[in-house]
C-alpha cells in the first residue's frame, strides 16, 4: 500500500479499534438501539458538515443511490445493534476479538465475487498469521472464570458477516461516487431505520443525562461514522475489501491497550506477541 493508504489505514485502526470502549461506556446509561440512533445521526450531521464544505457533485445514478442505501442496512445499521446489544452480555475487549473475523469471511466472499480481489498463497498465510495473534489475544481474555453468553458471540459473528459481505458489495457496486457521497448516503437510511426501530423497541425515548455518555456518543458518531466512514470507503476502493477488513486485526491491539493505559490492567506476553503477529500479517498480506 501507498504511505497514504497506511496512515489512513491507521487512523481507521485507532478510531474504530476504540469504538468497542466507548460503546461500553454508553450502554451504561441507554439501551442499544438508542445508542446506535444517535452514533449514525451525529456521524450524518457531521458528513453533512463535510458535504457543504467540498459541495461534490451529487451522483446521478439511481442504481448507485439505492446500493448506497443499502449499506445503510447492512454496513451500518444491523451491525451496529447487534454489537452493542452483545456488548451488554460480553467485555469489549471479547467483542473486538470476535469482530477480528472479517478478513476471513472478506477473503472468501471477495475470492467468490471479484476478479480483482483474489486469493494467494501469501494471503492466506498473511490471514492464518493475523488469526494466530487474535487467538493469543483471546487467550489472554479468557483466563480466569469467563463465561461468555453463547447468543451474544453469535450476534457478533452476524454482524462479521454483514461487514464482511457489505465490503464486497461496496467493492463492487459503489464505484463513481464521491467519498463523501458514498460515507453519507448509507447513514441518511441508517438514521431513519434507527429511529424509527428506537422509539418502536426502547420506547418512550429518553436522552441520557451523564457527561460521559454523551463524550462516548459524540466520539463514535463524529470519529466512528463520520470520520471512520471517509476512510473506510476510501481504503475499500484504493486497497480492496481485504486489505481494507483487515483492519479489524488491530482491533484488540487497540482495545486491550486501552484497557492498559485507563483501566490499568496488565501488560503481558499475550499482547505483545499477538500484536507482533498482526502486524506481521499486515505486512504480509499488503507487500507489493
Amino acid at each position: 500500500m501507498k504511505s497514504k493508504d497506511w496512515l489512513i489505514f491507521i487512523g481507521l485502526a485507532l478510531v474504530w479499534g476504540s469504538s468497542f470502549f466507548w460503546i461500553k461506556i454508553a450502554l451504561e446509561e441507554v439501551g442499544p438501539f438508542l445508542l446506535v440512533a444517535m452514533r449514525v445521526m451525529f456521524g450524518l450531521l457531521g458528513l453533512l458538515v463535510v458535504y457543504s464544505l467540498k459541495r461534490p457533485e451529487w451522483p446521478k445514478d439511481k442504481t448507485l443511490l439505492r446500493n448506497l442505501l443499502i449499506l445503510g442496512f447492512t454496513n451500518t445499521a444491523f451491525p451496529f445493534v447487534l454489537i452493542s446489544w452483545a456488548e451488554l452480555h460480553i467485555d469489549s475487549a471479547v467483542a473486538s476479538i470476535l469482530n477480528s473475523s472479517v478478513p476471513l469471511f472478506t477473503t472468501i466472499i471477495a475470492h467468490i465475487a471479484l476478479t480483482d480481489d483474489k486469493m494467494s498463497v501469501r494471503r492466506v498465510l498473511g490471514l492464518l498469521v493475523g488469526f494466530a495473534g487474535v487467538a493469543l489475544l483471546v487467550l489472554r481474555d479468557i483466563e480466569g472464570d469467563v463465561r461468555l453468553n453463547l447468543l451474544a458471540q453469535g450476534a457478533m459473528i452476524l454482524a462479521v458477516l454483514f461487514y464482511a459481505g457489505s465490503a464486497v458489495f461496496a467493492r463492487s457496486k459503489t464505484k463513481g461516487a464521491p467519498q463523501v457521497v458514498q460515507a453519507m448516503v448509507p447513514l441518511i437510511s441508517a438514521t431513519a431505520f434507527m429511529w424509527a426501530a428506537t422509539f418502536a423497541v426502547e420506547g418512550p425515548v429518553r436522552l441520557p443525562s451523564l457527561p460521559n455518555t454523551w463524550v462516548a456518543l459524540l466520539w463514535l458518531g463524529l470519529a466512528g461514522s463520520c470520520a471512520a466512514y471517509l476512510f473506510y470507503y476510501y481504503l475499500i476502493h484504493s486497497v480492496g475489501p481485504t486489505r481494507t477488513t483487515m483492519v479489524t486485526y488491530t482491533f484488540p491491539v487497540v482495545g486491550v491497550t486501552l484497557g492498559v493505559l485507563f483501566l490499568g490492567e496488565a501488560l503481558d506476553w499475550h499482547l505483545i506477541a499477538g500484536g507482533v503477529l498482526i502486524l506481521v500479517s499486515l505486512l504480509i498480506v499488503n507487500r507489493s
